[in-house]
């Protein structure tokens, strides 16, 4: 006796089988090892036609620490810690965290200079909706939350390209929704950042501040990029944490190599600066 065949249940398995899923609607499929090319060129194709749609022609990089914050919120981690440490005098940890609240307290006033920076760029360049010298950050707090919020406080855009991390990392709120991207490879990113760059602002900041700034400079050394400007805000810091001088001393880069970026303490003094040099440098801008 033959077996009746299930035909409507054939079908609904059919159906259900993963092999019939269309390639890019299979997220197995997608994030499987061997599609990381895919996924690589869909990750620098979304950004680029975004930017597009939405006439990005040019843009100021801003990087800096995500744990420099405002002045208010640092001096109450400061003052929180202070009422700790006096019901435990002898905690070393606590007086080493109170240490480090203190000179992140220092640090607070490169906050507002950020955001004073995004403003003056963002009032003179996104003037009858131009879209010349757009800001873009990192997306997160800190630093890359105080340039975003310049540009938006005075109804500019900004853009953010975020990064996903094992820490999860959420946008800052000031980023221009149609212009607030997230990343998953690095390498990807920082292409998207020099991409459309005239300049370069790196504040202070940590391991990811300081990739991002040597991976620039290194471009530019080796004219991968063409020449832009890259100012480090913050002197005294920029000359504590890397010595400059000492890697020319010994040999491992060329007095010349100096000339590839200034300093700044002032957010009027890198935006003047930043004009003095694309002016020079015929940029189509100034």
């Amino acid at each position: 006796m033959k077996k009746k065949i299930d035909i409507k249940k054939m079908k609904k398995e059919l159906l259900a089988s993963p092999a019939y899923k269309i390639a890019y609607h299979d997220d197995d499929f997608m994030y499987e090892e061997y599609c990381r090319p895919v996924r690589l060129q869909l990750e620098l194709l979304k950004p680029e036609k975004l930017f597009q749609k939405e006439k990005i022609e040019s843009t100021i990089v801003v990087f800096g620490g995500t744990r420099i914050i405002e002045e208010k919120e640092a001096l109450k981690n400061v003052e929180k810690l202070k009422k700790k440490l006096l019901k435990n005098k002898n905690d070393k940890s606590l007086k080493q965290k109170l240490k480090i609240a203190k000179s992140v307290l220092e640090k607070a006033p490169y906050y507002e200079e950020a955001k004073e920076f995004a403003r003056l760029v963002s009032a003179e360049c996104q003037i009858n909706e131009g879209h010349e010298y757009v800001i873009v950050t990192g997306g997160g707090p800190g630093i890359m939350e105080a340039a975003n919020r310049g540009a938006y406080e005075i109804g500019a855009k900004s853009i953010g390209l975020n990064i996903t991390l094992p820490m999860e990392q959420a946008p800052n709120p000031y980023i221009t929704p149609e212009l607030n991207l997230q990343f998953h490879y690095f390498a990807i990113r920082k292409m998207h950042f020099l991409l459309r760059a005239k300049a370069l602002l790196a504040f202070p900041g940590g391991y990811g501040t300081l990739d991002e700034l040597f991976e620039a400079l290194t471009l530019i050394q080796t004219q991968k990029v063409p020449p832009l400007p890259i100012v480090l805000f913050g002197e005294k810091f920029w000359n504590k944490v890397v010595n400059f001088k000492a890697l020319v001393d010994e040999g491992t880069i060329a007095q010349e190599d100096l000339d590839l970026f200034v300093f700044a303490d002032t957010a009027k003094d890198a935006w003047e600066y930043i004009k003095y040099f694309n002016k020079t440098n015929n940029s189509d801008k100034f």
